[in-house]
């Protein structure tokens, strides 16, 4: 039997030879696990692409040795692929398909810019920002979801496969396969986002075709209860519906899709070892050069340029401590690391000239020769380079103002194999049931906000120690690893570990 303390990489590929039984595994996503594009002088390179999502993935897929369904972003792509749009990746040691989805402008400009991201991004993340929804971006989203429902039709065949798919791209997508002939398929899809409350997402005026949609899994998986009780209340209050609560599962029209909450992580084990390897090392001493750090003390956050992340009210808790705590003048720096996303959009442009604006007035404000308060970097960095700087920083913080889960607190805590560090975390994220000797924050209070700050900084090394070594033990245990076979075990109602709700309830 697999317990909840053994799951690896090993025992996953274990589960799934022994229980899938020759059936193939397809995950579905809009962002693809590695892109080929011609660099500067035209040379062809393969990047593995960041974020959570491709994070948890690629585990799985080299554990099932499955095919990954993604939409090729990439200016080389095309060149790589053969006949059948398919490419062995990774090219250091292939062991899963990439098949790739071609989409024109147009497409993706009303898919993914438009519906997924300027509609349902907003709406289910709550932090205060009109969804926009348009009918064009509607009529894109929708035909998106036939292309994907075709590509996984023809990479199943007519043998048996289970299909996992992935977040708020694909809505429509589980119905659209069913209605296509994949009565041969079992589906999944996990909602890597929060679902709201039934009265914030009926604002949508195709909520109910969305949902209509999901009911079409077999499986449906969220981060926590809260957001799988939110589901309920909106079909509840949409259809014609039997919703079973205490069973976790929905009923309409003779199909029975469970409903269940997955805790999403990380591969701990690789994180803490890339974090203690000589690679890791240099780059915290190019890192101290780089900062002229001395003995100042570090604090870090790092993060998509989003407004969901609550910089803007991270600098503003900063310049308050400042401001109220002059003793720490030129004895601690903070590094701002954020990634460029969906830059053509209006609401990023906005919070990217925001947060220009508040960090070069508090430099202006607080700087004197010698020391800039903050140092702004908005660019992408690879993941020695924020390994360094979770390493070396006194305290991480992440003030998401709304998240489903965010594994960047669980990779600063997988990284601080010493034991030290603090991580400042909001209570609006999923990962602060988990994450509970972290500083709790509630992130629109630059008042608590400010006083955590100062708590890490003054914070003595035994409590450090007590909380960080509380922490690790949690997410070591409930790894990548963990969620994938909890939903994979719930998909084929086999009781290698404990069900995936009672794995929450345990969190509580």
């Amino acid at each position: 039997m697999i317990t909840s303390r053994t799951w690896t990489k090993e025992s996953l590929a274990e589960l799934i030879e022994r229980r899938l039984g020759g059936a193939k595994l397809i995950v579905v996503s809009n962002r693809e696990p590695h892109l080929h594009r011609y660099g500067e002088g035209g040379d062809l390179e393969c990047v593995s692409t960041t974020g959570g999502l491709a994070t948890a993935l690629r585990p799985i897929l080299a554990a099932s040795q499955g095919t990954w369904i993604a939409h090729g972003a990439g200016n080389a792509d095309r060149d790589t692929v053969d006949e059948h749009d398919r490419i062995a990746v990774p090219p250091a040691n292939p062991c899963y398909t990439l098949r790739r989805v071609w989409l024109t402008p147009d497409q993706e400009e009303g898919y993914y810019y438009g519906f997924a991201n300027e509609g349902l991004w907003p709406l289910c993340h709550i932090v205060f920002r009109r969804p926009v929804f348009r009918i064009a971006n509607w009529n894109a989203y929708q035909e998106v979801n036939r292309i994907f429902a075709q590509a996984v039709i023809e990479e199943a065949g007519s043998g048996p496969a289970v299909v996992f798919i992935q977040d708020y791209h694909f809505c429509l997508l589980s119905r659209m396969i069913k209605e296509m002939g994949g009565t041969n398929l079992t589906v999944a899809q996990f909602w890597h986002i929060p679902w709201p409350n039934h009265e914030v997402f009926r604002t949508c005026p195709w909520s109910q075709e969305l949902v209509d949609g999901l009911l079409g899994n077999d499986l449906l998986g969220f981060h926590t209860r809260n957001h799988c009780q939110n589901f309920f209340e909106t079909v509840d209050r949409s259809f014609e519906a039997m919703v079973d609560r205490e069973g976790w599962r929905v009923s309409r029209g003779g199909h029975i899709t469970s409903v269940r909450p997955f805790p999403i992580s990380i591969d701990f084990m690789a994180n803490e070892t890339l974090a203690s390897s000589a690679e890791v090392d240099a780059a915290m001493g190019k890192w101290r050069k780089r900062l002229r750090l001395g003995d100042r003390l570090l604090g870090v956050g790092i993060e998509r340029l989003d407004y969901t992340k609550g910089i803007p009210d991270r600098l503003r808790a900063l310049d308050y401590f400042i401001e109220r705590h002059p003793e720490w003048h030129g004895k601690f720096t903070f590094v701002q690391i954020a990634a460029p996303s969906r830059t053509h959009l209006p609401e990023y442009q906005a919070v990217d000239d925001e947060i220009e604006a508040l960090i070069e007035q508090l430099n202006w404000r607080w700087g004197r020769e010698g020391w800039q308060p903050v140092l702004f970097l908005k660019q992408q960095h690879g993941t020695v380079d924020m390994m360094a700087l979770h390493r070396l920083c006194r305290f991480f913080i992440v003030n998401s103002l709304h998240d489903g889960m965010n594994l960047v607190a669980k990779e600063f805590v997988a990284s601080r194999t010493d034991d030290d560090g603090v991580l400042i975390l909001s209570k609006f994220t999923g990962a602060s049931r988990e994450l509970d000797a972290a500083l709790a924050i509630h992130p629109f209070s630059i008042h608590e906000t400010m006083a955590a700050i100062h708590q890490a900084l003054v914070m003595d090394a035994e409590e450090r120690a007590r909380c960080m070594k509380s922490m690790r033990e949690k997410v070591a245990r409930n790894n990548v690893y963990r969620w994938a076979g909890s939903i994979l075990s719930q998909l084929m109602n086999v009781d290698a570990v404990e069900t995936a709700v009672n794995d929450d309830a345990a969190l509580d």
